[in-house]
């Protein structure tokens, strides 16, 4: 039977990128997302394109019940997940501190850190009953060093960081490998959704600059996933090749 790659998020951006990588190279899908149609329209795609199977589990991953009972009723051949890419996430507004939206901060906490931790444990059980598994953890740059008007943003990917740590120690003894992937500027939906649609605004934060791609990412999480079992990735920082962190850039004029 194929392998089997559980992601997140997997409607746009990072998600989709690495649907389709792992696709390409012979994975079964299970996708995740809010929009139903949206999935299902990728893995009838998916499938065609590459001849594999797959599955659609649509629910935000705020929803803790929704989370759990989708996992824990998945059919018996599908809960031999491989690898989970635990992606979904995302960043609202960029305001200073004290200015912020409390709807913004609830938000990116219950999605980012919450919805993440339910994901993340819900399948690492099975795979710790299988004693085998590799979760890879999306995280950012921003996770490792906070920036002006990041504030609560920042704090989850920190959050992310942390717990990517944990698990992968508290998994060790189920054999289970455990991956921080930590990109910068990534030219993807993520500033559209940050900044509630204002293209001239989202498309601002890439002036000057050759930014990665989802599928720069999604390549850098199919390496990581394709190493000899005893190799593990713990943590990863990718930036284009103008970043240096979280804050400092160099910019082409013009």
């Amino acid at each position: 039977m194929a392998k089997i790659v559980f992601i997140t998020g997997a409607t746009s951006g990072f998600g989709r990128a690495a649907a389709e990588k792992f696709a390409a190279n012979g994975y079964d899908l299970i996708l995740n997302g809010r929009r139903e149609d949206r999935l299902e329209e990728l893995c009838r795609g998916l499938e065609k394109k590459y001849n594999i199977a797959s599955m659609t589990l649509a629910f935000d991953v705020r929803d803790e019940k929704a989370v759990f009972d989708a996992i824990d009723n998945l059919p018996a051949e599908w809960k031999t997940i491989d690898i989970l890419f635990n992606n979904a996430g995302l960043a609202l507004g960029r305001d200073y501190f004290e200015e912020a939206d409390l709807d913004d901060w609830n938000i990116m906490v219950d999605t980012n850190v919450k919805g993440f931790m339910y994901v993340a444990k819900a399948v690492s059980r099975l795979m710790a009953a299988r004693k085998q598994g590799h979760i890879i953890n999306m995280g950012s740059v921003a996770g490792k060093l906070v920036y002006e008007k990041g504030n609560v943003y920042c704090a989850t990917k920190f959050a992310v960081d942390a717990l990517n740590q944990a698990m992968r120690i508290d998994l060790l003894r189920h054999n289970i490998k455990v991956t921080g992937i930590h990109p910068g500027a990534a030219e993807t939906e993520f500033s559209l959704v940050r900044f509630k649609g204002d293209k001239t605004t989202a498309k601002k934060i890439y002036d000057g600059l050759n930014p990665l791609t989802a599928e720069d990412v999604a390549d850098i999480i199919y390496y990581c996933a394709s190493l000899p079992p005893h190799v593990c990735i713990n943590d990863l920082s990718v930036t284009c090749i103008q970043q240096a962190d979280a804050i400092y850039f160099y910019r082409q004029p013009g």
